[in-house]
């Protein structure tokens, strides 16, 4: 019996130590971030999700059947952009990518709709809201190798001339944070 009372009077002091006093203060919620649609994680992904490749390589099928190579746009900035059709933010920049893409002969878009979605299903959205730059679904539980899989969305990826990595944004982005991230990284500034 005595054994008995001494594990549960132990018990309820732990409990009552691991509980906040009621005058302690609570601590303040960190201010909000700009909007970020979380986007469905990959069944094996985890917080040891290596980062993205410094060269990153990225060969998909456009939703027009054509391959598209990022080898092949070496020479341009290239604006990677994992984005799905559910998320407001993304919405909002695509007007700005397609703009950016269509006024700039040195910088090449490439949307990858991240999400499980039919080419169809797709190509039906796309005709409410057109871009004028490539669209590739990439498969949420084998994305792309090289990049991070995307802990939000949109999550965009800037790549240089040269294939190297220049900057990588989480949340929206506008056509001048395209401007800002390469005029940043030495290339030309917008005039």
């Amino acid at each position: 019996m005595n054994r008995l009372l001494f594990v549960l009077c132990t018990s309820a002091l732990l409990l009552a130590a691991c509980k906040r006093p009621t005058d302690a203060p609570v601590p303040a919620a960190p201010a909000p971030a700009a909007p970020v649609a979380v986007a469905p994680a990959a069944p094996n992904a985890d917080a040891s999700t290596p980062a993205t490749s410094t060269m990153p390589t990225l060969q998909v099928t456009t939703l027009d059947g054509k391959p598209y190579d990022l080898a092949d746009h070496r020479g341009h900035w290239v604006v990677v952009n994992f984005w799905a059709t559910w998320c407001g933010p993304c919405l909002k920049e695509m007007p700005d990518l397609s703009a950016l893409d269509a006024m700039r002969e040195h910088i090449d878009v490439i949307g990858l709709a991240y999400e499980d979605i039919q080419p169809a299903e797709l190509k039906a959205f796309l005709q409410k809201h057109p871009v004028v730059y490539p669209i590739a679904i990439v498969d949420v539980y084998e994305p792309p190798k090289d990049f991070a899989t995307p802990r939000g969305l949109p999550t965009t990826y800037l790549i240089a001339p040269d294939g190297k990595l220049a900057k990588h944004f989480l949340g929206p982005i506008t056509a001048a944070d395209i401007d800002a991230a390469i005029a940043a990284a030495g290339g030309p500034q917008a005039g």
